[in-house]
């Protein structure tokens, strides 16, 4: 089976829910989704598609590279680990890359709760990304 075929709703709600600059290619097995979603609701929809159809994400055939529109107004929140760096990672897992980090104190935007443990937010670099809310204190 293609992968547009088994992802097929993925696709489909993709390209209904006003994602920008919307591509799509099956590459050596993987397919590339990229785009800009209107706001963060959209982001999490095609996340939890992903996870119905590929449980855990476990066989890696996608790799979603969506961003959330940059209009979107985000509260702040407090990075509040013991020592260490609080992970960034591209989707609400540990299972998920990590494509940044922010330091203990660091002052980073939320932009939205995908669900009770993996918010979504931009670092001060711009790096946008999920990490474990648990780690996080809202400010303001």
């Amino acid at each position: 089976m293609s992968l547009l075929n088994k992802y097929k709703v993925l696709i489909d709600t993709a390209n209904a829910s006003g994602i920008s600059d919307l591509q799509m290619a099956e590459q050596d097995g993987v397919l590339q989704i990229r785009g800009t979603a209107p706001n963060a609701d959209v982001k999490n929809k095609l996340w939890d598609i992903y996870n119905q159809i590929d449980p855990n994400f476990l066989s890696g055939d996608v790799v979603m590279n969506v961003d959330v529109s940059t209009a979107v107004a985000g509260t702040q929140a407090r990075v509040i680990t013991e020592n260490s760096n609080l992970n960034v990672r591209k989707g609400p897992g540990t299972d998920q890359p990590i494509v940044g980090k922010a330091a203990k104190n660091e002052i980073i935007t939320l932009i939205s709760r995908a669900n009770s443990q993996w918010w979504l937010v931009r670092t001060k670099d711009g790096e946008e990304g999920y990490c474990y809310a648990q780690y996080l204190e809202p400010i303001g």
